[in-house]
């Protein structure tokens, strides 16, 4: 379980590094006012559009501005969390891992819906967007599956202290 364990890890750490750069250097450019962002950056927007006829990002539909703020508001925060929390091993890290995935797979599953049913995706921007929805499952089952306290280390509740007998 330990390999599996180093594994995940190391897929959130990099998806939550691509995420914690491209949200805001790249799909915010979708939602925020061009001015904010230098000509290099922009021109980085252009090539992607182009190089994975992205067609979304060409002219992004209403819900995938949605989606851009969500992942502004919610999602880059949780994602250098989720950088921090899972390289400092802190135990807090499963819960950013949980929602980062919960969050991510949603998006992803809006997303690749909108790909599938209008038949305009092409294979290469198909491989670029399914490792998110992987990652998403992925991020689930490590909040989901992280080590806990183990019961000789945990602190007793209230209600266990509460049904010992008093001498």
């Amino acid at each position: 379980m330990g390999f599996v364990s180093i594994v995940a890890d190391a897929v959130v750490v990099l998806f939550s590094l691509t995420i914690a750069l491209a949200a805001p250097l790249i799909g915010a450019q979708s939602v925020l006012p061009g001015s904010l962002y230098p000509a290099p950056l922009q021109d980085l927007k252009r090539w992607y559009v182009a190089a994975f006829d992205d067609y979304l990002m060409a002219q992004p539909p209403a819900f995938l501005l949605g989606v851009f703020w969500l992942e502004l508001t919610f999602l880059w925060p949780l994602s250098v969390a989720n950088i921090y929390g899972v390289l400092a091993g802190r135990r807090w890290a499963a819960t950013t891992c949980l929602m980062a995935g919960v969050c991510t797979l949603t998006s992803m599953a809006a997303i690749l819906g909108e790909m599938s049913g209008s038949g305009r995706a092409k294979p290469r921007l198909l491989q670029l967007y399914i490792p998110y929805a992987e990652f998403g499952v992925i991020a689930i089952l490590r909040g989901l599956c992280s080590r806990s306290a183990s019961p000789s280390t945990a602190t007793p509740s209230p209600a266990s202290s509460a049904r010992k007998k008093r001498v």
